[in-house]
């Protein structure tokens, strides 16, 4: 069973639901999250996410306009680091305990707008 996320299909829920099987796979996904890099630039998970899709878009614009410089700062700094083939310096990389999902329930929520939506605009009234 798989759950449609915002950047697709995900096991994520099932994995939390099993304990066993949570924590096998916790070490391997803490090891690939710091493998990756991402948290080296200064950015977070959802900072990942593309911008180009239309429920992203209306997700940024609901972001509190604290978040929303919060994340075009990380995104600055990131593309700073870019430029220069660095990273920061460990004490300003992006711990863990930081890294929370803070665009991606706003875009799950901009979806389930979205379907309510369309399941009211496609209702046919019916005459007694």
């Amino acid at each position: 069973m798989t759950i449609l996320g915002p950047l697709g299909p995900s096991l994520a829920p099932v994995v939390r639901r099993n304990r066993s099987l949570y924590r096998l796979i916790k070490p391997f996904a803490d090891w690939y999250a710091d493998f990756s890099g991402y948290r080296k630039v200064g950015y977070k998970y959802d900072d990942l996410i593309p911008e180009e899709r239309d429920d992203v878009q209306k997700a940024l614009s609901r972001l509190t306009p604290r978040e929303a410089y919060d994340r075009q700062y990380r995104l600055k700094r990131a593309s700073q680091c870019s430029v220069l083939h660095d990273v920061l310096p460990k004490d300003q990389w992006t711990k863990p305990s930081e890294d929370v999902r803070y665009l991606a329930p706003i875009v799950e929520a901009v979806e389930n707008d979205e379907l309510e939506r369309k399941a009211w605009d496609s209702m046919v009234p019916v005459k007694k």
